[in-house]
């Protein structure tokens, strides 16, 4: 959600401030903007939509200057318009801002009242006209932003530049993610690390009530009650050349393609291959005693935290509750001492989720992040990360990281059930071998798309479709049904496959496809009797299944797509694989964006 990106440079900031932004663009937005200094004065080039109209404005009419910030916007206050793109400002002052400024109604009154003139619809304007304000009454601007901040309530992260100060750039954090890049005589500060990636590797990143002056020098950071701090430079691994959709038409196409690398490196890492047994980084917890599991997470990465719900309750036999992140702490759960919080993100900055941490870890929990994004704010707030190890994921719509968090999650599982004693050696061993088959096991689904393509075209024409899971497969459903609707419009549900005679199977008739996730395993035979009912009602019945249930469900099945034989166990990693697959191709049949779809936003940093 958002982006924002600065240069204090030695070249023309206006090239380098586009593509920081193209690099910011996986979060989602629906408009863009830069503003830099020329000859002291601020200008400004705008544009809705993709950042190729800011390019193009930008090809018309060149931005000169060596310092500058862009940005690009996913509307929140006012509709998605050139006006109300970012940067806004005065003459004195421009602003780029991510989040919501909860009280900006407030002070939207206060400074007409005083004679400030707004132009715009949003929030941001605000804190333009603030600093306005008091550059006006003769502040000079780092007393102005500091002022103004003091100010502010909500959500946000924000930077400014100045007229007729050529080197200098003010930021601020409070609940949304911000970082300074340092250079050879070059400043920045981006949303990310990856924002900053071709730029610098040494980066620092704010924390909350943190703001920072920026000159060509260095970087000045203060607190919430402006005394100075020190904020420790790191070196990030992200590299420029991360991001590339190489010859794949769709970064989502080249990310489905790299499920059987990323879930190998994943394993790579977890598994001790010479023994055949999980292992963790040092935890400063024992899981041989938790008295209980609490997840929480939004989106796909619940999904993920739901089927590591079912392993560590079935093999670790560790009590475990998951929740929707933005209802978790709402619902104000007791919880029980000394148990374990663990936090399902792929960027680690979603808002939700890094609540849902600070309720859990003020309820004295020990926290374990499964985190893509190590030089992040969960990461920093908590006791262990698991990494997944997926790499820049570019599309919106999760796809690598899913599967990612899915193989952190069973191996942590076999790892806690080593420590808890439930599962024998023999029996985790096999296991874990099931886990290291699920890499080559991949990369056959991927290199024969034929059957999901053919099954695209039934899906194209469908209105309505359902989709069913059991047990651990449960979650797999919930995850092809948010693919389906996220990328290609089409409204898709997923039940319990249990549940469909409790009131679903009303919805079944000859024109909705029922899409069901049933590997062989214990509950098929369970899973095969609600197709039965479904199939009686004349649904459409699409099975996804290894040749074996293939050959049971022949009788009522209009299409099956066969997949390689597994475990159960890695059954909702590798069957993830094809329902995402299935979603892609039929958005490429709907002509819809699939790497940038409708009203969504990669990174969702406010509630």
């Amino acid at each position: 959600m958002c982006g924002i990106v600065g240069v204090i440079g030695r070249a023309a900031a206006a090239p380098l401030l586009l593509d920081g932004l193209q690099r910011l663009a996986y979060r989602g937005y629906d408009s863009a903007g830069i503003a830099t200094l020329v000859d002291g004065a601020i200008e400004r080039r705008r544009a809705e939509g993709k950042l190729v109209n800011l390019a193009n404005a930008l090809a018309a009419q060149p931005l000169a200057g060596l310092i500058g910030i862009g940005h690009t916007r996913w509307a929140t206050h006012g509709a998605p318009t050139e006006t109300n793109a970012h940067p806004h400002g005065t003459a004195r002052v421009a602003v780029v801002h991510n989040g919501i400024i909860e009280n900006h109604a407030e002070l939207r009154a206060e400074l007409s009242a005083l004679g400030q003139e707004f132009s715009t619809e949003t929030d941001t304007e605000t804190v333009a006209q603030l600093v306005d304000l008091h550059l006006q009454r003769g502040m000079a601007p780092i007393e102005a932003a500091s002022a103004a901040f003091a100010r502010l309530e909500g959500a946000y992260a924000l930077a400014l530049i100045f007229a007729g100060h050529p080197e200098l750039i003010i930021g601020a954090q409070s609940g949304a993610p911000l970082a300074v890049g340092y250079g050879d005589e070059e400043m920045y500060l981006g949303s990310d690390a990856l924002a900053l990636a071709p730029l610098t590797r040494r980066i620092a990143y704010l924390e909350d009530g943190d703001w920072v002056v920026v000159t060509r020098q260095g970087a000045a950071f203060f607190d919430a009650q402006n005394q100075p701090i020190s904020r420790e430079i790191r070196l990030t691994n992200l590299t420029g050349a991360s991001i590339g959709k190489g010859n794949f038409r769709h970064f989502m196409e080249k990310e489905l393609h790299e499920h059987p690398v990323v879930i190998g490196d994943v394993l790579h890492r977890m598994i001790d291959p010479a023994r055949h047994m999980p292992v963790l980084p040092a935890l400063p917890f024992d899981l041989a005693t938790a008295p209980r599991a609490t997840i929480s997470a939004c989106g796909s990465a619940y999904y993920a935290g739901l089927t590591g719900r079912f392993w560590l309750e079935s093999l670790a036999r560790l009590p475990c509750d998951a929740d929707v992140a933005s209802e978790f702490r709402y619902r104000a759960p007791p919880l029980s001492a000394g148990g374990l919080g663990i936090l399902v993100s792929q960027s680690g900055e979603t808002a939700d989720t890094l609540a849902a941490l600070r309720y859990l870890r003020g309820h004295k929990q020990s926290i374990v992040s499964v985190l893509n994004v190590p030089e992040c704010t969960m990461a920093r707030e908590s006791d262990c990360v698991l990494e997944t190890v997926a790499g820049p994921e570019i599309g919106v719509a999760s796809t690598k990281a899913f599967t990612a968090q899915l193989t952190v999650l069973a191996a942590f599982s076999l790892a806690a059930a080593q420590a808890r004693r439930t599962l024998n050696d023999g029996e985790i061993s096999r296991l874990v071998g099931a886990l290291l088959e699920v890499p080559g096991k991949a990369a056959q689904i991927l290199a024969d798309p034929g059957p999901i393509m053919a099954l695209a075209k039934r899906i194209e024409q469908a209105r309505d479709v359902l989709y069913l899971g059991r047990g651990a497969c449960f979650p797999t459903a919930l995850e092809g049904a948010l693919k389906l609707k996220e990328i290609s419009y089409i409204h898709a549900e997923a039940y319990a496959a249990g549940e469909m005679k409790h009131g679903p199977i009303a919805l079944i008739d000859k024109y909705v496809p029922v899409i069901a996730i049933a590997p062989s395993g214990p509950l098929f035979e369970k899973t095969a009797s609600n197709l039965q009912e479904a199939a009686a009602r004349g649904g459409q019945i699409i099975v996804f299944s290894d040749q074996a249930g293939a050959a049971k469900l022949a009788n009522i099945a209009t299409e099956t797509i066969i997949l390689p034989d597994c475990d159960p166990f890695v059954a909702p990693i590798l069957y993830a694989i094809p329902v995402q697959m299935l979603a892609y191709h039929v958005a490429l049949l709907k002509g819809t964006d699939v790497d940038q779809p409708r009203n969504l936003a990669k990174s969702v940093t406010v509630e």
